[in-house]
């Protein structure tokens, strides 16, 4: 397993990989390609939003998209694994790995319909050092329903 920040030589694979994302949540959130086939992105690397690759076995094997709120706090705004890498700790392990080189507080949403990444999220936070954190839900202008988690990483 090896992570690696996206950057403009490898751009292309994360674009290509997020494509599958806004596929996969398609029905959740009804969203339709546009006339090229192509999804719209609702995050933009750039800026404060940083951009990781997690590739196994030479391989791309998943996407996540971070972005920096503030000094030491961050929010993951997307986070997939590709389905055949699925099912073996490697989304848990990819998540650790990015909150330990990002200590700081943490937020983490999931919308309504997305209950098996909430499920995801609550396992992966309770296996990281046996983090404490606060979850609720709350009605979002744009996503409707979204459930939070939030915690702190030292």
């Amino acid at each position: 397993m090896k992570i690696t920040p996206v950057t403009d030589t490898n751009s292309h694979i994360y674009h290509n990989l997020v494509q599958y994302y806004e596929a996969e949540f398609s029905p959740i959130t009804g969203k339709k390609p546009n006339a090229s086939g192509l999804f719209e992105l609702d995050t933009r690397l750039g800026n404060d939003t940083l951009g990781f690759l997690l590739i196994i076995d030479d391989l791309p094997a998943g996407i996540a998209a971070i972005c920096s709120k503030e000094a030491r706090a961050y929010e993951v705004c997307e986070f997939y694994i590709l389905p055949y890498f699925r099912k073996n700790t490697v989304g848990m392990r990819f998540a650790h790995t990015i909150w330990k080189n990002y200590p700081g507080k943490w937020e983490i949403k999931q919308i309504r319909g997305a209950e098996y990444a909430t499920v995801f999220w609550r396992k992966t936070i309770e296996h990281f050092d046996e983090t404490v954190y606060t979850e609720a839900s709350y009605d979002d202008p744009y996503w409707g329903v979204v459930t939070r988690q939030q915690f702190t990483v030292n």
